[in-house]
C-alpha cells in the first residue's frame, strides 16, 4: 500500500499529464480527460518504471508489448465519442491501462488479449483496483468476441493490415471502430462507422503500434 505522499505525487503527475500532454494538444472530451486524471497509470507498469508512467512516450510492459503514450490513448477514445451506456470491445488488453480508462467511461468493457501472461496480469491489476465492469478474455483479438456482440464501439490497440471483417460484423448499427491500419512499421489511425450495410471512414493520425497477430491480422512470423 502506498503512503499518502506518494499518492499525492502521482495525482499531481496525472493532472500535469492531462493538462500538458492532452488538453494542450487538442483533446477536448472532458469525460476522457477526467477519466485519465483518475486512473492510476503507474499501477499498470513495472514498479521500476513507475517514475516514467506519466511521461509522453510508450513504456515496455513485457512480451514485446508496450503501454501506449497517453495522448494516443486519449485520441483514440475521444474519436469513439463514448457514452455512459455503451458496451465496448477492446482488442489488445496489454497492461490493462486503456481498459481501466474505458471502464470509467462506459457501462461494460470486454477486452481480449492474445498473450496469456498479459491477460492474467492485467486482470489481476484491474480486479485489485476495483474495476467490476470489465471482462478480460484470452484469445485472438482479430476475431473479436462474438458471444458478447453486438458492441457500440470497438477500439483496437494493435496494427492490422486491413480492418478485420469479424470486428465490423460485431458492431451494432451506428457503432464506431477505431483501429490503426497499415504495415508493421507505420499505420494510419482510422475511425470507421457502421451505418446499415455501409461504412464511412475518417482518417485520423499517423501512428505506430505493435502488430495485431491473428487470423484476420498479421501472421506470427511477419
Amino acid at each position: 500500500m502506498q503512503d499518502s505522499s506518494q499518492i499525492d505525487t502521482y495525482r499531481d503527475e496525472r493532472r500535469l499529464m492531462v493538462e500538458e500532454q492532452l488538453r494542450n494538444r487538442g483533446i477536448r472530451d472532458e469525460r476522457v480527460l477526467e477519466a485519465m486524471a483518475r486512473v492510476p497509470r503507474h499501477e499498470f507498469v513495472y514498479p521500476e518504471l513507475r517514475d516514467e508512467a506519466y511521461e509522453d512516450h510508450p513504456i515496455a510492459i513485457g512480451e514485446g508489448q508496450t503501454i501506449s503514450q497517453p495522448f494516443v490513448v486519449a485520441d483514440m477514445l475521444e474519436a469513439l465519442a463514448l457514452r455512459p451506456e455503451d458496451v465496448v470491445l477492446e482488442v489488445g488488453t496489454g497492461s490493462g491501462y486503456e481498459t481501466a480508462v474505458l471502464a470509467e467511461l462506459v457501462r461494460k468493457v470486454y477486452s481480449i488479449e492474445r498473450i496469456a501472461s498479459l491477460a492474467e496480469r492485467s486482470r489481476a491489476v484491474l480486479e485489485r483496483l476495483g474495476y467490476r465492469n470489465v471482462t478480460v478474455v484470452h484469445g485472438d483479438g482479430s476475431q473479436g468476441l462474438p458471444e458478447a456482440a453486438p458492441f457500440d464501439a470497438i477500439v483496437v490497440s494493435a496494427a492490422a493490415p486491413r480492418v478485420p471483417k469479424p470486428l465490423m460484423d460485431q458492431l451494432r448499427d451506428g457503432g464506431r471502430l477505431v483501429i490503426p491500419v497499415g504495415s508493421g512499421f507505420a499505420q494510419e489511425l482510422q475511425l470507421v462507422r457502421k451505418i446499415g450495410d455501409r461504412t464511412t471512414t475518417l482518417y485520423l493520425d499517423g501512428v505506430r503500434f505493435v502488430p495485431l497477430i491473428g487470423r484476420d491480422g498479421f501472421r506470427e512470423a511477419e
